[in-house]
C-alpha cells in the first residue's frame, strides 16, 4: 500500500470536525507551498519571458482595464 492509499484511508476515518480542520489545514499547506514555488520561479526567471510579452502587448495596446 502506498504512502498516500494509507492517508486516503486515515482521512476517511475522521469525523465531521476533525475533517474539517483538516481540510483547513491542508488548504494553508498547499497555498503555503504554490506561494514557494511562486516566489522561487520568479527569483530564477521562468517568469520572465512572460512578463515581458505582457508588458509588450500592454505597450502595444493589446489589453485592457479590467
Amino acid at each position: 500500500m502506498s504512502r498516500v492509499e494509507t492517508i486516503e484511508q486515515e482521512v476517511q476515518k475522521l469525523s465531521e470536525r476533525e475533517l474539517a480542520d483538516f481540510r483547513e489545514w491542508f488548504a494553508k499547506y498547499d497555498a503555503d507551498a504554490w506561494d514557494r514555488k511562486l516566489e522561487s520561479d520568479v527569483e530564477t526567471g521562468k517568469l520572465d519571458a512572460l512578463a515581458e510579452r505582457a508588458l509588450g502587448d500592454y505597450k502595444a495596446g493589446r489589453s485592457r482595464e479590467l
